[in-house]
């Protein structure tokens, strides 16, 4: 019998696996996992996820970021939603239109609550044709 997904992000199409180190500009589609350490910056419109022992110094600007209890230093743009769990740690900015930090993360920075549109850069009644 199939293990049903009850997280709700579906299949992985990379790992930065544990023990690993990576130091760049990581740009994807689909839904990565970083268990590792890198460095750099992280672009993309769908999901990264940040596992137990990820250990990222990053500016992150992704459609979703979902921390399960790794450290995160740098800020973050996610056009749709941020989950952090416990015992994550965040040391930087947030800018998200949703977002959900279980009780014992630890974050210290700003966190900026925007309508989708303006996370995108846009904001509502603005003309599209420019």
């Amino acid at each position: 019998m199939a293990k049903e997904d009850l997280t709700g992000i579906g299949e992985l199409h990379a790992l930065l696996g544990r023990g690993t180190k990576f130091q760049g500009k990581l740009v994807f589609e689909g839904r990565i996992r970083i268990d590792g350490e890198f460095s750099g910056e992280v672009f993309s419109d769908d999901v990264l996820i940040l596992g137990e022992n990820a250990e990222v110094r990053a500016d992150i600007d992704v459609g979703t970021l979902i921390v399960r209890g790794g450290s995160l230093w740098g800020n973050v743009r996610a056009t749709q939603l941020v989950e952090v769990y416990a015992p994550s740690r965040i040391f930087g900015d947030i800018r998200t239109s949703q977002i959900f930090l279980d009780k014992g993360v630890v974050f210290e920075g700003n966190c900026t609550m925007l309508e989708k549109e303006e996370i995108d850069g846009t904001t509502v009644g603005e003309d599209e044709t420019r």
